[in-house]
């Protein structure tokens, strides 16, 4: 009995393409809605036409890539 509305339930879901997407909305889509939400907050804070300038970071003298090995090549005719 229980075998039975299961298999009509994913019938049903598989087959009608407004349930499928109200299924989709429950199980994903609000959290994609809140991502969406939350991007445009962060693209809010700047105006618009607004230029902004990362800066680049510091050169390190310490770095442990102290350029690479030359290799000898013949030029080939």
């Amino acid at each position: 009995m229980l075998f039975k509305y299961l298999f009509i339930i994913t019938l049903i879901i598989l087959f009608v393409p407004p349930v499928r997407r109200f299924v989709f909305y429950l199980l994903v889509g609000r959290k994609l809605v809140k991502q969406q939400e939350q991007q445009e907050n962060k693209r809010s804070k700047t105006r618009e036409g607004e230029i902004r300038v990362d800066k680049r970071p510091g050169t390190n003298d310490t770095s442990p890539y102290k350029g690479g090995e030359y290799v000898d090549y013949e030029e080939v005719k």
